[in-house]
């Protein structure tokens, strides 16, 4: 073996306190690689600080602070000596019609989910193209190639994410860094009741939203017990890593049992809609 196949590598995970997040953070530590996990609070991972103590590092950070993202990615590759793997997880759900969003709640979303992980990505270049590798990973989701009436925002949001990396994919891969967006489809996680947030309902909308979400009631209760049927997050979590371990290197990964069926609707969707124009063709 080389020193690149035994040298365990280094993650940072954001939003690493629950969720998929956390999940990945397990079963990195499983691999014997290190761990730098952002959290919003200071004691969520210390069970796993406790277990691996030498391997797992948590850091407070609210991606939307593009100086405290560059402060605790310098301080990570400070602590283990470089920066092998970026995960940008860190985000959360908007239930809201376009006409009921905010000003304020439509900044806050993107300002996370999607500029949260540009900056982060910045940050960590900086030190991967010296090293002449490393991978990023965004943490997308099905609905970031479709959309979904009343998740606009959320969905807005992953379609921003996943432009900048595809062209980020190009711009970074002469310096050997690989780009993965990892298309997620449902899991049992709390992002569609602790996590989620909901914009004030217009009443005009109550009918839409009882055939789309199933209730007309916004806000839901979001502290009902978890009836899920929902893979584990876990699962998400192993396959990601499992990508990245195998050295793989393509752009989008499908991740979940139906990712590829939600995928394949919504681009045949978008596919027959550009073929009312006669000037389209499928390529051969």
């Amino acid at each position: 073996m080389n020193g690149d196949e035994v040298r365990a590598k280094v993650w940072l995970i954001t939003g690493a306190g629950r969720g998929i997040g956390r999940a990945l953070a397990e079963a990195v530590l499983v691999t014997g690689d290190h761990v730098v996990a952002t959290v919003r609070r200071a004691d969520a991972l210390d069970d796993l600080v406790a277990a691996h103590p030498d391997r797992l590092l948590p850091m407070i950070l609210d991606v939307r602070d593009r100086e405290r993202s560059i402060a605790v990615i310098d301080e990570a590759v400070h602590r283990f000596g470089r920066l092998d793997v970026l995960v940008n997880n860190a985000g959360y759900g908007l239930v809201g019609a376009a006409e009921e969003v905010s000003e304020a709640e439509a900044r806050a979303i993107l300002d996370t989910n999607f500029l949260g992980a540009l900056w982060t990505t910045q940050a960590a270049l900086a030190h991967m193209r010296a090293q002449g590798d490393g991978h990023i990973v965004q943490i997308s989701t099905v609905g970031g190639v479709g959309a979904m009436a009343f998740l606009g925002m959320y969905n807005a949001g992953k379609w921003a994410l996943e432009g900048f990396s595809e062209a980020l994919a190009a711009e970074v891969a002469p310096f050997g860094v690989k780009v993965t967006i990892a298309e997620l489809d449902g899991f049992a996680t709390d992002w569609g009741s602790a996590s989620m947030q909901f914009a004030e309902p217009l009443r005009a909308y109550d009918d839409g939203r009882l055939a789309v979400l199933g209730t007309a009631d916004v806000p839901w209760d979001t502290t009902a017990a978890d009836d899920s049927t929902e893979a584990p997050p876990r699962v998400a979590a192993e396959a990601i890593v499992a990508h990245v371990r195998s050295g793989d290197d393509r752009l989008r990964l499908l991740v979940g049992e139906n990712s590829p069926t939600y995928v394949a609707l919504a681009l045949d969707a978008r596919r027959r809609d550009y073929g009312r124009d006669p000037r389209f063709t499928w390529p051969a």
